[in-house]
């Protein structure tokens, strides 16, 4: 458990994106810490919230003056909300997760804010290469292949250089959150049970994160800014600390949800060529639903991409509480699945 001093220290605490996979996991971590002003900031109101007394406030992160009102007098900010996924308009992009950064920061400086805690995401640094073991350290790419992680990375840059004596921030870059609530990689994954081919050889690794430890480390990261202010300004990797082959995580998923294993592959460069020939039929003809492939999921899927999260553990305390083993049989028990097929 972590020091109450902080609840004293930072009575009022907003959460962006609230109700969200994320958002929500942390806003559990603060209750369970004894946090009792808590906000959300959503676009849409969340019983579930209400009945934990967080109060709530609807607004889009590109609109300032509800950014604005959302920011007064608070003491701690976690700006997890985000535009996340693989497909979509750059403007739209680009409005929720940098220019929505903007207003966060401008409310911050303007309302005396004195820590945020901002989200970001492993893929900011990720070239469509394999990445093993990479540090801090890490150039950006000269090119990303889809919007949200080259947005990411635009305003996570943003957050850095907005540190200053009076605004304390720090930037978390989880990998590949799953776990019981995830609305966006579990369902992607059982949604394709029986569809899904295994990209590649089936030896690229990859690390994650159990949803239980990404709100810890959030909850750690700004107890542990608060103790010392020279951590600001810093960007810090968080995972499980074990990696795994990226097809053995998709099978287990699918074990969870009763599903069938993967059992068909393509190889890598079929899958890049569909995807990127995918991406111009989709934009060509304007479609808005997101491509069976693109070329970043074919990457991603296919090349190894795990990440050394020594300084995490250093400044920030911070190590796993949740296994992977631990985490799958929670979320077993949260889809409850029928028995499994041929696993």
């Amino acid at each position: 458990m972590i020091s109450g001093r902080s609840i004293q220290e930072n009575p009022s605490v907003l959460v962006t994106g609230g109700g969200g996979f994320l958002g929500k996991a942390i806003i559990q971590r603060l209750l369970q810490e004894g946090f009792n002003s808590i906000t959300s900031f959503s676009r849409q109101d969340y019983p579930e919230l209400a009945k934990w007394g967080v109060s709530q406030i609807q607004g889009d992160l590109s609109d300032p003056k509800a950014v604005d009102k959302a920011c007064q007098g608070m003491g701690l900010i976690y700006h997890s909300a985000a535009k996340a996924g693989v497909w979509g308009s750059y403007d739209d992009y680009f409005q929720t997760n940098v220019t929505g950064t903007q207003h966060i920061l401008a409310a911050c400086k303007k309302h005396h804010v004195n820590r945020l805690i901002y989200t970001s995401s492993a893929s900011a640094v990720y070239n469509g290469k394999d990445m093993e073991g990479g540090n801090e350290t890490l150039p950006y790419p000269d090119r990303f292949l889809t919007h949200y992680p080259e947005t990411k990375a635009l305003a996570e840059q943003h957050v850095k250089k907005a540190a200053s004596p009076d605004l304390l921030t720090l930037v978390l870059r989880p990998h590949l959150i799953w776990g019981p609530g995830d609305n966006h990689l579990v369902p992607r994954i059982i949604d394709r049970a029986g569809q899904l081919l295994q990209v590649g050889n089936g030896k690229n690794i990859a690390d994650t994160i159990y949803i239980d430890n990404a709100a810890e480390a959030h909850v750690l990261a700004a107890e542990k800014l608060r103790e010392n202010r020279g951590l600001s300004g810093n960007i810090y990797f968080i995972s499980q600390d074990d990696r795994v082959p990226v097809w053995d995580m998709i099978n287990r998923i699918l074990a969870a949800a009763g599903k069938p294993p993967v059992t068909k592959e393509i190889p890598a460069s079929l899958a890049y060529g569909l995807g990127a020939l995918m991406e111009v039929f989709y934009t060509a003809f304007k479609i808005q639903s997101e491509p069976r492939i693109t070329r970043f999921v074919a990457r991603e899927l296919s090349t190894s991409h795990w990440f050394d999260i020594s300084a995490a553990k250093k400044d920030l305390g911070y190590s796993p509480t949740v296994s992977t083993a631990e985490g799958l049989e929670k979320l077993a028990n949260w889809l409850e699945p029928q028995p499994a097929i041929g696993v």
